[in-house]
């Protein structure tokens, strides 16, 4: 870069800056640089062929003024695009072209064509963008189900939909574990917006998805089209954004439009893995963006949840589980939501091609079928067995009121191995054993360590039985 077209650069920014906003001057007139001078001629480098268009369709009028009065009206600008930022093997692509040209181009001895019409710009241009939104109906707040854990995230999601571009939510990120429902509850927002008063082009899209376009626009010269039909976008939906790590020219053109549709007030909407600042792979300056808003996680669906979801999806089946059988599921997949959804399905299946009642005996069958922990590793179930033959009780006693000494002692074996080779929750090994408290199985678990310090006979005994679950987990 010279001195002579970096000085002239810096007096056109201080004449643009009068005339933008600071958020336009920071993304669109900061990271351009100057190259050289030659006469009245300031050639300037822009990142992208996206990045030359936006000036020229959006603020030629601010560049002719900067030009006109830094150099006089003999004064001319150009443009050096870069089009592949290369790497150490290879220079960086750079097409040139004046201001004002949208027509041929050259660079490096190259023609570039007028780009032709594309199923974007096709797309774009007719009402058929407002009803394709990909969203799926039966995502609704309606067959959402609230609960502790995604209260915060419901709240605000319902807010968006009833304002969307308005509130402060904006953007909007949701992340969680795989299955806790952020895609239900984003599609559910779109929805609401969809469905509300106002015609509004909602578009939801996988991060996956928009990857794919991208780098066909590129590969078929149309990535104009691609972001006009973005950029008409008054709800953008866009899930896992995750995937975006890496991707850096992807991530460019992201940046791009969602600085455009939020200076805009359109609504972004985002779901991740994880919150923002665990997002590896991806630039600062779109993390930075990401925080602007609201971020709202989900966690695995308590009890009282799982019990509503089951029952809203008895209610959806028109079917009936009775309470033992809707208990017994609730407290052993307490894992995510769709895990559970996924054993009802086969339960009800099983009911039906069978022709049999759903009971508690038909739903340990099918859980035995998807679970590995409950029988081909190791389970509450197996555990109880072979404690119960071990100490030669009845299973039963496990779970029975009974406080004879040596049917204690074996229920809180099988409560600390229980604690020690499964996933299951405090509350969920209580319910396995009669309906205790989680209490209870911290109170056992404490007692089994006291004891395997203090007594060697309970020390054998409590390593031989640990043999036999290693065994079985191998």
């Amino acid at each position: 870069m010279s001195s002579e077209a970096s000085a002239v650069w810096n007096e056109c920014l201080r004449v643009i800056e009068q005339h933008v906003n600071e958020q336009s001057f920071s993304t669109w007139f900061k990271p351009i640089n100057p190259v050289k001078l030659e006469g009245t001629s300031l050639t300037i480098q822009v990142p992208s062929q996206f990045f030359f268009e936006w000036l020229e369709d959006n603020y030629i009028q601010e560049l002719k003024l900067a030009i006109k009065t830094t150099l006089g009206s003999s004064g001319r600008l150009e443009y050096a695009v870069v089009v592949d930022k290369g790497n150490s093997a290879n220079q960086p692509y750079v097409v040139s072209y004046p201001q004002g040209n949208h027509g041929s181009k050259k660079g490096n001895n190259q023609l570039v064509t007028e780009q032709k019409v594309t199923p974007f710009e096709m797309q774009s241009l007719g009402a058929e963008a407002l009803t394709q939104s990909n969203l799926n109906p039966n995502y609704t707040f309606g067959t959402y189900i609230e609960g502790d854990c995604n209260r915060l995230a419901r709240s605000a999601g319902f807010a968006v939909a009833t304002k969307p571009g308005i509130t402060s939510f904006n953007p909007l990120m949701v992340y969680g574990g795989v299955g806790l429902g952020k895609t239900h509850l984003v599609q559910a927002i779109g929805n609401e917006i969809k469905n509300g008063p106002e015609t509004k082009f909602v578009l939801y899209v996988s991060s996956e998805k928009f990857v794919n376009q991208f780098m066909d626009s590129i590969k078929d010269g149309n990535v104009k089209s691609f972001t006009n039909f973005y950029m008409q976008v008054d709800v953008l939906i866009i899930d896992d954004i995750q995937f975006l790590a890496g991707k850096d020219r992807t991530q460019e053109m992201f940046f791009h439009i969602f600085n455009h549709l939020h200076q805009n007030k359109k609504q972004i909407i985002m779901t991740s893995d994880c919150p923002p600042r665990d997002l590896k792979g991806l630039e600062e300056r779109l993390l930075s963006r990401f925080k602007w808003g609201l971020t709202a996680d989900l966690q695995m669906p308590d009890f009282e949840t799982r019990v509503a979801i089951i029952r809203r999806k008895m209610q959806s089946e028109g079917i009936f589980i009775p309470d033992d059988v809707v208990e017994y599921l609730a407290y052993t997949v307490d894992t995510n939501v769709r895990e559970l959804e996924g054993i009802l399905i086969s339960l009800i299946a099983h009911a039906s091609l069978n022709r049999m009642e759903i009971n508690l005996q038909l739903a340990k069958t099918v859980m035995k079928n998807i679970i590995k922990d409950i029988e081909t590793e190791v389970g509450i179930d197996f555990i109880q067995k072979t404690v119960s033959e071990y100490y030669s009780i009845k299973l039963d006693d496990l779970k029975a009121k009974t406080r004879k000494k040596e049917i204690v002692v074996a229920r809180q074996v099988a409560m600390y191995f229980s604690k020690e080779f499964t996933n299951h929750s405090l509350k969920s090994i209580g319910y396995h054993f009669g309906g205790r408290d989680h209490s209870t199985v911290i109170h056992a678990v404490h007692t089994v360590n006291d004891m395997i310090e203090t007594d060697s006979s309970f020390r054998n005994a409590i390593t031989e039985l640990k043999k036999k679950f290693k065994m079985r987990s191998y």
